[in-house]
């Protein structure tokens, strides 16, 4: 069994404000780890849905937590309205979205989201969606790729990265694809030089930041007033998206800031679980009903 750590979990039960009777939508639920503390706050009359689009990863989740309190949703927290209209719900008490990869994801030998696996390039999140990494890295364009890794990853040698990839075609695993940037870009400090380039891939490949500003816009729609939206991303693009969600939700009147700056993992937090280093968790309160332009 894999180990999973959840990020900033004590903050996370903090904010979230828990009803013992209350609905809450863990709306990308991963192994777990904050749906299990979640549902230590939930008496019987309580519920929790949990929304995932990696099947893989449902499956082992839906095993490791049986409970009456549970439902297990797959599909995109974009389509969260429709997915809890399926289930008789309408309307929920807090919301949390953990935007980072699983541990699962991140360790199989088959996913291909981490530069030092040697698995197929894939980084699907929803295996049963067509495009994959390899398609993106063997048919794009050199003046699309390099525009996918500058947007997307921030990487200021992109261009030359493009250049390397056009080159090196056809790649085929995370390894070819990080050793190709490492001896294109020569390695500079401790980040490995594939790092933004992964990142880059797997946003283009699930549609991460479109997908993102939808499931914000369903989540405001689904609270209840004084219900709470808890969001904790991993990259700055991520974080501005939820940033400026949130502040223009504020001007519309929809929430209130409950954090006026990103909440941080301390550094015992860090040391135990190094994945929680770069976690930002943003918190908003709904102020009034949903309205048709929401």
């Amino acid at each position: 069994m894999i180990d999973h750590l959840p990020v900033l979990p004590e903050e996370i039960l903090e904010y979230l404000q828990i009803h013992p009777n209350g609905i809450y939508v863990d709306a990308t639920v991963g192994l777990g780890g904050h749906a299990t503390e979640i549902l230590k706050r939930l008496r019987p009359g309580g519920r929790l849905i949990c929304i995932d689009q990696d099947a893989e990863t449902l499956a082992i989740t839906s095993k490791r937590i049986m409970e009456e309190r549970i439902t297990f949703l797959k599909g995109n927290f974009e389509n969260m309205t429709t997915l809890l209209a399926d289930v008789g719900i309408e309307w929920v008490d807090g919301i949390l979205m953990d935007l980072g990869l699983s541990s699962f994801q991140l360790l199989s030998s088959t996913r291909g989201f981490s530069f030092r696996s040697s698995a197929p390039l894939d980084m699907r999140m929803d295996r049963s969606s067509e495009t994959t990494a390899a398609d993106i890295v063997n048919h794009a364009s050199e003046k699309d790729l390099a525009n996918i890794i500058y947007e997307y990853g921030e990487e200021r040698y992109s261009r030359r990265i493009a250049r390397a990839i056009v080159r090196g075609r056809p790649l085929r695993t995370c390894k070819e694809l990080a050793d190709l940037i490492e001896s294109a870009t020569k390695r500079r400090g401790k980040i490995h030089p594939a790092t933004r380039t992964f990142q880059a891939l797997r946003i283009a490949v699930n549609r991460e930041l479109d997908v993102l500003q939808k499931a914000l816009e369903s989540a405001a729609s689904l609270l209840f007033p004084e219900g709470r939206l808890c969001v904790i991303s991993y990259h700055s693009l991520e974080d501005r998206i939820v940033k400026n969600s949130f502040r223009t939700m504020k001007g519309q009147g929809i929430f209130k800031l409950i954090t006026s700056k990103p909440v941080t993992p301390g550094r015992e937090e860090v040391l135990q679980n190094p994945r929680s280093r770069s976690a930002k968790l943003r918190v908003a309160e709904k102020l009034r009903q949903p309205e048709k332009d929401v």
